[in-house]
Order: C-alpha cells, then sequence, then structure tokens
C-alpha cells in the first residue's frame, strides 16, 4: 500500500506513506510508485497513528440496564449496581459484550485498549472471558489487561489471591482502588503491597488512585514514593486522579514534582470524572478532574481514557477517542493549539507510552515500525477533535481492518446552486 499527499500530526504536508510487509518502509514525498500496490490519495487529509485508550473497563462495557439502571449516576451506586450484576454474569455475555465493544473501537481507529477486569469474583469469570477475548483479537488491536481488585485488595475477603491467580493465568498489569479501601492506613498498605508484588513480578501498576472530591485522599503520594523506593519508574500509573482538583495549590506544588521525580504517569477520564465527581456539591459545583495542563507542563505523562462506555457508571458512549479528547480539552481550558494537539496526543502517543506499546509490537508513524495508522477526514489534529473526524481508513500491520465514506451532506436550498458542505476550514 501506498498513501500519497498526506498530513501529519506534526504538521509535515504532502507526505507519503509506503507499506511493504506489514511495516512503514518509506515516509517522505513524493515516493516512487511499485507496481502492484493499492494506491491511496489521501489529499491532504490527516495520516495518525491509531487511538490508544489507556484507561477501560470491557467487562462491564454495554451492560447498561442489567440488572437495573443506575437511577441517581452517582460512582456509589454504580459499584453497587456492578456488585448485584456479578452474581449473574456468564462468560459467554462477557465474552460477547467485549467482542462487540472491540468492533466498535476498530471501526473508530482505536487499536489498543487497557482495560481493568475485576478479580474479586473468586470465580474470576471476567478474567478467563477477557483472556480469550484479548486472543481472539490479537489481530485487531493490542488489549492490555489489568487485575483489578474493584472492591478493595484489603476490604474484599480473597482479593489477594485472587489478584494473584488472576497474574499466572496471564493477566499483564497491576491494579488497585486504595481510596475505596476501609482506612486511609489500608490504602497506603495495599499501594505497598502491589508495588512490591509488580517489582517482584517485573510487572506495570495502574491503580485507580483517588477518584474522590476529598482533597485529603492522597495516596498518588504514596503511590509516587514506592515507585521511586522500588526502582518502578517509568511503569507506573495513577489514574483518575480527580481529588487533585480539589487540593490546596501548596500541597500540589509539592506533589507534582514528587509524580515527576518518581517517573509516574497520568491518566484522566474527562467523560466520567466531571459525570461522578461533585456530587456533593450544590454550587458551585466542582467538576473533577485532575490538573491535566499543570501535570503536562512538569513532564509528566499524561494521557486520557474512556473508561466507560454503556455501564452501571455512564449510559453513553460509543468508543470514539476523539469524543474524549474534545471533552477533556473543553473541561481542562486547554484551547491554545499547543494545548489542543496535546489532547490529541493524550489520546494516541502519551496513551500508547503510558502502555509500553513500542516494548511490544510498537507504535508510531516511523520507517520500520507496524504500519498501524488512521486516515482522518480532517487536515490536523485540532481539526479531527473538532469534527469528531471520519475515520476513512484505518489499518494495521499493512492490512485494512475499516473504511468509512467521507462524511458530505449535498445541499439543495432554495434561491442556492446545488452545494456539498465541507465542514473543514479552509485557508
Amino acid at each position: 500500500m501506498l498513501i500519497t499527499r498526506a498530513t501529519l500530526p506534526d504538521g509535515r504536508q504532502g507526505v507519503d506513506l509506503l507499506v511493504r510487509d506489514g511495516r512503514i518502509a518509506a515516509i517522505g514525498p513524493n515516493l516512487p510508485r511499485p507496481e502492484g500496490v493499492e494506491v491511496v490519495d489521501a489529499a491532504g487529509q490527516l495520516l495518525a497513528p491509531p487511538f490508544v485508550d489507556a484507561h477501560f473497563h470491557l467487562d462491564a462495557t454495554l451492560s447498561y440496564g442489567l440488572p437495573r439502571v443506575n437511577a441517581s449516576g452517582t460512582l456509589l451506586e454504580g459499584i453497587a449496581l456492578w456488585g448485584e450484576l456479578k452474581p449473574q454474569l456468564t462468560q459467554d455475555a462477557l465474552v460477547e459484550r467485549a467482542l462487540a465493544y472491540c468492533e466498535w473501537a476498530v471501526a473508530r481507529g482505536l487499536l489498543a485498549i487497557r482495560t481493568h477486569v475485576d478479580v474479586c469474583d473468586p470465580r474470576l469469570l471476567a478474567v478467563e472471558a477477557l483472556l480469550h477475548v484479548r486472543e481472539r483479537v490479537k489481530d485487531w488491536m493490542d488489549l492490555q489487561l489489568v487485575a483489578f481488585p474493584q472492591d478493595g485488595l484489603l476490604r474484599s475477603p480473597g482479593s489477594k489471591d485472587n489478584l494473584v491467580r488472576a497474574l499466572d493465568l496471564g493477566v499483564d498489569v497491576i491494579g488497585g482502588i486504595p481510596h475505596f479501601e476501609r482506612t486511609m492506613a489500608d490504602g497506603a498498605e495495599s499501594v505497598r503491597w502491589l508495588c512490591e508484588l509488580a517489582a517482584e513480578r517485573g510487572l506495570r501498576v495502574d491503580l485507580h488512585c483517588d477518584e474522590s472530591d476529598d482533597p485529603l485522599s492522597r495516596h498518588v503520594e504514596t503511590l509516587a514514593c514506592e515507585a521511586q523506593r522500588l526502582g518502578l519508574q517509568g511503569r507506573v500509573n495513577g489514574s483518575h486522579l480527580t481529588s487533585m482538583h480539589s487540593m490546596d495549590n501548596y500541597y500540589v506544588s509539592k506533589l507534582i514534582p514528587l509524580m515527576a521525580e518518581s517517573g509516574v504517569s497520568a491518566v484522566a477520564n474527562p467523560l466520567i470524572n466531571i459525570t461522578l465527581q461533585g456530587r456533593h456539591d450544590t454550587y458551585p459545583k466542582r467538576r473533577g478532574m485532575t490538573r491535566v495542563p499543570e501535570l503536562m507542563a512538569a513532564g509528566i505523562p499524561v494521557a486520557f481514557g474512556h473508561d466507560c462506555v454503556l455501564d452501571p457508571w455512564y449510559s453513553l458512549g460509543s468508543g470514539d477517542m476523539l469524543e474524549v479528547a474534545s471533552m477533556g480539552l473543553h473541561v481542562a481550558q486547554m484551547t491554545s493549539q499547543h494545548g489542543m494537539r496535546a489532547c490529541f496526543d493524550a489520546v494516541t502517543t502519551n496513551a500508547a507510552r503510558i502502555l509500553g506499546l513500542n516494548e511490544g509490537r510498537g507504535y508510531g508513524l516511523e520507517v520500520g515500525r507496524p504500519a498501524d495508522f488512521v486516515l482522518l477526514q480532517a487536515g490536523d489534529p485540532v481539526e479531527a477533535i473538532r469534527l469528531r473526524a471520519t475515520r476513512l481508513l484505518v489499518v494495521r500491520g499493512g492490512r485494512v481492518l475499516a473504511r468509512s465514506p467521507a462524511a458530505v451532506a449535498q445541499l439543495a436550498l432554495p434561491g442556492r446552486d446545488p452545494a456539498t458542505v465541507d465542514w473543514r476550514l479552509r485557508r
């Protein structure tokens, strides 16, 4: 395959990209056209690496309304509702819903997902189901599983053993939820235990951390300390970190440098953070998302996750990471050109870095890397976010996985000649 006249996320225009044997063989202007290859004229459209979702719950997705709807829309009712649903789960249903979502994801150009999977059920149904799904979709996407003690590592009986069993079955990453333990001390102890287990096994860590409006929920401080103590720099992530939204600036001025020094990354989940946080407020009402611009300014890798789609916590969603980037942009007020492009990076390159994708098959538009990319109906990353750009072409390993027709509308307005609407900005 040869892609011609593409625009790249770094601003280069008129770029050709040659695919050979599933990898990127050449990038540059006016590449020779080998015989017998498919030629796709990008005509100035944006060619980007695939989208990456750094935080999701594939075991719960598409379960909305089972066994009932979350009437309050709160985090705690969602957790309680998931507890009601767990005894009714079957492996076949888990697999069917997860595969359906993976198909949605591929159509949206989303080719890598880190999904947290609940290990508090001693049957480990969800773990076995998603291990099966990971094998089924390995030719389509990278699926990274996190062993997640949803009900608390220390709070839920048997969770330690269940988590270790899940890792032994092949789960990739160690997860936790320290702020959901019974005490702050238990939360800190869970962080220590989980990080020591990760160091022992050579695994990454990704904790649901401080998903609270309580400014005294400060487990990310312990997480950063343990990462440094155990030499886990670059392999530890704190997800959510919503309490940072409510912390005083003096404490944050200490916390952010500690995270940077410890090599701890961060994942915000804009759609869910602003939906679930601030529920105890009247007005002014906090929106809950962590301090994304400040973390980025400190050099901390920051990504966005979708977190939930049609599940006990969130009744919307479609697997569109551009929607996630758009919400993150708005909530964080990142409306400068640099800020908007950083939000695009948060669902592509930054997320890939946090998942360690370059330690596996590789990621990015560089010669020698796998030919994984998305052709978007937009002229640059900012326009892609603004328009939730159509994914014209989704390619993995040089194989076309999905095609979509360009989004156009034919106008027939009284007093005007027939025309086609083009929502892109022409300069």
